[in-house]
């Protein structure tokens, strides 16, 4: 599709932060926009911003932060790009959060530290719900806790059906209040956002779809060459909304064997959700721009009050909890053994309603048993 106009390219000033946004475990490409019907659109683009940490789950580390500040300060300033596609690569993981193991090594019982670090992610945060340029949510696999978080920042969600959700905090020693408490009420409702980030048990793409966290959906897992839909989600449904009781044990843990059984006969395809990622895609490129831009900012609205009104707040708060919840919760999870990393809750509730201190041993006390030991 060429370009109509003859008029000179104007020479334009350069609005990025700076010149380099690379940076490890971010990566910023710029992909060929293509209308409704495939065909590639001369000269415009989608920039694709993605974490590329999937050893860890594509948790995000402090750098990582900073890239992806300059990735979308990048992305909104781009004058060829008309959307931008937030994901994380494999197919394991959109984003788990922060990465715990820098959390419990180098944050931990250092509040002045993670101060200045929460001004990077509240940055994060601000920059992707700021951005000129519609942002979609390309979902891989696991959304959970920070991951959920810049996760809703982004005003579009599309998801593999294999894709897992949920907030960690009160489970890990934190809270969701970089997003989630802001962005949950707004989307799910009082009631369901309490659930989801008091309980923090996961949920389905299926669940969060209903609860109208996504866009859409698309099936992920192929057998014998075709799609199914995750076979593991009416099983979990019927565990989630009414208990294996009601079922049947055995009826339960069948339909649960058995759809084990189909995940492992199965490979992980992300051909459909690219495909209907470059469908919103197309059908946004279709649009004018600015009445869009325009559009995004009237409905950010009630997400960008609720973030603006808490985020300094909370920050202040997350710095000081990592001498005692968070510091003993982001220990557990990187210094536990694999099947256990959470501490003792109901040791840790006893020892304060006995009056103990968080000031000597409390800490190791309340350890999961069979992890590290620290002097």
């Amino acid at each position: 599709m060429n370009a109509r106009s003859t008029q000179p390219q104007r020479e334009f000033k350069n609005h990025d932060l700076v010149d380099d946004i690379s940076r490890a475990g971010v990566r910023y490409e710029k992909r060929p926009a293509k209308l409704p019907n495939g065909q590639v659109v001369e000269g415009l683009y989608h920039a694709w911003i993605t974490l590329d940490n999937e050893a860890q789950y594509n948790s995000y580390t402090t750098d990582m932060v900073k890239g992806v500040i300059l990735a979308f300060r990048a992305a909104s300033n781009a004058r060829d790009v008309a959307c931008v596609v937030f994901t994380g690569a494999g197919d394991k993981a959109f984003c788990t959060g922060g990465n715990t193991k820098e959390y419990a090594e180098y944050y931990a019982g250092h509040p002045q530290e993670y101060r200045q670090y929460m001004r990077l992610f509240n940055d994060m945060v601000s920059a992707i719900i700021g951005c000129d340029k519609p942002v979609i949510c390309r979902v891989n696999g696991m959304r959970i806790g920070g991951g959920q978080e810049i996760g809703m920042a982004c005003d579009f969600s599309v998801s593999s059906d294999l894709a897992r959700y949920g907030q960690a905090g009160p489970k890990h020693g934190s809270a969701p209040i970089g997003g989630a408490t802001d962005f949950l009420p707004v989307v799910v409702g009082a009631e369901r956002a309490m659930a989801a980030c008091v309980l923090c048990e996961p949920f389905s793409a299926h669940k969060a779809y209903q609860m109208g966290i996504l866009t859409d959906i698309v099936p992920a897992l192929k057998v014998d060459g075709k799609f199914v839909a995750n076979p593991l989600v009416e099983t979990q449904r019927m565990v989630d909304e009414f208990g294996r009781n009601v079922y049947g044990e055995g009826k339960t843990g069948a339909a649960l064997d058995e759809g084990k059984a189909l995940m492992k006969r199965g490979t992980v395809d992300l051909s459909m959700l690219d495909a209907k990622v470059e469908e919103l895609c197309a059908k946004i490129l279709l649009t004018f721009p600015d009445c869009t831009t325009k559009s995004l900012e009237e409905l950010r609205k009630p997400k960008l009050d609720a973030w603006n009104r808490n985020k300094e707040n909370s920050r202040a708060w997350l710095a000081l909890n990592m001498v005692t919840e968070a510091r003993a919760g982001f220990t557990a999870f990187n210094d536990g053994p694999k099947d256990d990393r959470e501490v003792d809750f109901v040791l840790l509730r006893q020892k304060l309603a006995a009056g103990q201190s968080w000031v000597g041993s409390l800490h190791d006390e309340i350890q999961p048993k069979g992890g590290k030991k620290h002097g």
